[in-house]
């Protein structure tokens, strides 16, 4: 699926005004701390045949002074564990996230209960491809029925098709990773705690708005699990 605009697809999924407005304006702080990727949707082309490969994965989410998300993750790509850290810049209006120079069009969260799961959208445009994708973040190695339903929900109206869905396999070491090198107060996924200056983790000090890998693959958008 070729990158769209979330706004038409919004209303193509009968959405209501308030609940669309909602959506464009939801706190951050609603989505920080760690968490498992247990799902994800994509039109990236090669992603309904490896997809059956790929294993749960981990994502740190900070909120820097300018109000900008810095990501890390530990993604399963090719038999092997990235970890990379970027930064989303915060729009003009509203708490949805971009970065146009890593190919970051628009990041934003779709559905939430504000304590265990979190719907995410990316849109995402590279040099030879463009595409977006729906992930299902989950505080716990297990997803909640609601969750899931409201991913599988999302996933089937913005269009992707069964074959671009899939429940990663249930393999935590690699999601792990990314926890294990923050900073964070913790050593399972769950919210922040403590002030500010605690959630820098251990990637700070790269250039804002450049992603910054720390594994093999020095992509930008090995971040979002591609190559």
């Amino acid at each position: 699926m070729r990158g769209v605009h979330l706004a038409a697809l919004l209303a193509l999924l009968s959405v209501p005004q308030a609940q669309a407005l909602w959506l464009g304006r939801l706190n951050p702080n609603q989505l920080l701390g760690s968490w498992y990727v247990l799902a994800k949707a994509s039109g990236e082309k090669d992603f309904a045949v490896e997809k059956a490969t790929k294993n749960i994965e981990g994502v740190v989410v900070t909120l820097t002074p300018e109000n900008n998300l810095k990501m890390l993750s530990s993604r399963h790509r090719l038999e092997r564990c990235d970890l990379n850290v970027v930064e989303l810049l915060r729009q003009a209006s509203g708490w949805v996230f971009e970065n146009p120079a890593l190919g970051v069009v628009e990041f934003r969260v779709l559905s939430t209960n504000f304590r265990d799961y979190a719907v995410v959208f990316t849109q995402l445009e590279f040099a030879d491809e463009a595409f977006s994708t729906v992930e299902l973040y989950s505080r716990s190695e297990l997803a909640s029925q609601e969750a899931v339903h409201l991913f599988a929900k999302w996933s089937k109206g913005l269009g992707f098709l069964s074959q671009q869905q899939a429940q990663l396999q249930r393999d935590l070491t690699c999601a792990h990773k990314a926890f294990q090198v923050s900073f964070l107060p913790m050593a399972a996924p769950g919210p922040l705690q403590g002030s500010p200056s605690q959630w820098q983790c251990s990637t700070a000090g790269k250039d804002r708005g450049r992603g910054a890998s720390m594994g093999e693959s020095g992509s930008p958008n090995a971040f979002f699990g591609f190559q």
